[in-house]
């Protein structure tokens, strides 16, 4: 990024990505005002501003006003409604530091996201909810839907999470749960899948129970292992404090005193999901996940998880949470991806057009 020979201004003197040179048809240049943002402690402008000033440069890419940074000022200028949104970000990002958050890229965009699309709650309250904490590492929501589906398994006794790949609906139950566990508000927590694959005829495949159960349950210990010391998971596992297993081993049960974790929701048939759902016991919760565009059942079999929205959208305590691509927090590339597959779902799903009739050609007699 150029700077004054002094070094003291940053940011702002050249054209953005989208943007054009003023020009005719432009706004009066007297319809641009200029803000000032005086940040007291100079220390905290470096991590701001980023590394090599990469956080300004994100900043600057998202906002049409001009910035410029002079030490601890940062002067914005363009229309006022475009100010205040970059306004606005810095305010965020201020507030991110000043509770003690290390700044990333990516808290920066997602915080630049939250303030374009005019969320109902402030970017610094999303990404500074703590779910979970091991060994320095803090689980939290990343995005604003990720939030409402985290406020949502506190304030209801089922809850559906349903989106894409990607947004987080199996890792933040889990992380749910484990606080659960740990603050005494459940005994224990049940995890289950349904084994489509295998067509849950388990016993064709070599080994134990659970070495046959391992390759559907994996994704589960996985998660396990990021929240708990896996030291001690065979000893929870062994007081039925944790328990995992395949779907059909549900049937017959009454579920007390349980966080509940259905994950993969989509690969089961509505007979299922209902013999699932009735599990629920007194002091219990139910968690159910899946993406109802990745449905792995035989050809014919309707999901259980697109019926129950129909069943049970107006129920009371029962909630319905829905991600979409904006919720993604793996690579950047994975977004894009599902939005294309939803394009080309949409594509799929639409009538062909009907056949036009051909014009008689120019210059032919009718007879």
């Amino acid at each position: 990024m150029s700077g004054d020979t002094d070094g003291g201004a940053r940011g702002g003197g050249r054209n953005k990505p989208g943007t054009r040179a003023a020009g005719r048809g432009d706004p009066p240049a007297a319809a641009r005002v200029t803000t000032t943002i005086t940040v007291p402690d100079p220390h905290v402008m470096v991590g701001l501003l980023g590394t090599g000033d990469a956080h300004l440069r994100l900043v600057e890419q998202a906002v049409s006003s001009d910035i410029h940074v002079r030490g601890n000022k940062i002067t914005i200028t363009g229309a006022p409604a475009d100010n205040a949104l970059a306004e606005q970000v810095f305010s965020e990002l201020l507030e991110l530091l000043t509770r003690g958050e290390t700044l990333t890229a990516d808290a920066v965009r997602r915080t630049v996201d939250m303030l374009a699309d005019g969320a109902p709650e402030r970017p610094a309250e999303v990404l500074t909810l703590n779910i979970l904490s091991r060994r320095g590492r803090t689980i939290r929501p990343k995005t604003l839907g990720q939030k409402q589906y985290v406020d949502a398994i506190d304030r209801h006794t089922v809850i559906f999470g349903i989106g894409p790949a990607g947004t987080g609906k199996t890792y933040l139950a889990m992380a749910k749960a484990v606080q659960a566990l740990q603050a005494k508000q459940v005994s224990r927590i049940i995890l289950t899948r349904p084994a489509v694959e295998a067509g849950e005829r388990l016993g064709f495949l070599p080994g134990t129970l659970y070495e046959k159960i391992d390759p559907y349950l994996r994704p589960l210990y996985d998660a396990l292992h990021d929240m708990i010391d896996p030291e001690s998971i065979p000893r929870l596992m062994a007081a039925g404090t944790i328990e995992v297993a395949p779907l059909a081993y549900m049937r017959g049960r009454t579920l007390n005193d349980a966080f509940i974790i259905l994950d993969e929701a989509q690969n089961t048939t509505p007979e299922q999901m209902r013999m699932f759902l009735t599990r629920l016991g007194f002091g219990s919760r139910i968690v159910v996940t899946g993406d109802i565009t990745q449905v792995d059942l035989p050809g014919g079999t309707r999901s259980g998880l697109r019926v129950v929205q129909e069943i049970l959208d107006d129920v009371e305590d029962v909630h319905f949470s829905r991600l979409t691509s904006g919720d993604v927090v793996r690579h950047r590339l994975v977004s894009d991806i599902v939005d294309a597959y939803a394009r080309w779902d949409a594509a799929q799903d639409e009538p062909p057009a009907p056949p036009q009739p051909r014009a008689a050609h120019r210059g032919q007699r009718r007879r």
